[in-house]
């Protein structure tokens, strides 16, 4: 078992608290370097949310 589907185990059940957590975390980033990456850091927030939040289908089997 990877480490990724390991994080993925802990986290079932939580998505909801995933979310708020990267968008503080992309919130505290844009923050501190005044907006000026911005764009990447929205892009980071939406791939974290799609691997571990709530925007990520339960049915879909682990990646390899």
């Amino acid at each position: 078992m990877s480490a990724l589907d390991k994080i993925k185990k802990m986290l079932k059940g939580h998505e909801g608290q995933v979310d708020k957590g990267v968008e503080k975390a992309g919130d505290m980033v844009d923050d501190r370097t005044k907006g000026k990456y911005e764009g990447h850091v929205d892009t980071a927030q939406d791939k974290l949310k799609q691997q571990f939040g709530t925007d990520r289908d339960q049915d879909e089997p682990p990646r390899t």
